[in-house]
């Protein structure tokens, strides 16, 4: 027989209290219903654990981004002052000829 509360026993900060609500409502249940509820209830906790875990990621992702658009737009600005000081030299040098 299965070990019903390692599949369903999940920690609130993993998933929303709505679905800790319901693991903990199935477990109140008899067997026989327990053990029919219990796989799909594992699914969808695991698929909400998932989930989470894919949005933390892109959040990371779209934090480096913001960064290295920051970092790409100061070199920017710092290669057309370069370019800039650059062109008044050589109109100044050429100018001197």
């Amino acid at each position: 027989m299965s070990n019903p509360a390692r599949v369903i026993k999940p920690t609130t900060e993993d998933i929303p209290p709505e679905l800790a609500e319901l693991a903990a409502a199935v477990m109140l249940l008899p067997a026989e219903h327990r053990e029919k509820l219990e796989p799909p209830l594992a699914k969808v906790i695991e698929s909400t654990r998932r989930r989470r875990r894919i949005l933390s990621l892109v959040q990371e992702a779209l934090a480096q981004l913001r960064l290295d658009m920051k970092y790409l737009a100061f070199d920017l600005e710092a290669t057309r002052r370069e370019r800039d000081q650059y062109r008044r030299r050589l109109e100044a040098a050429e100018g001197n000829l």
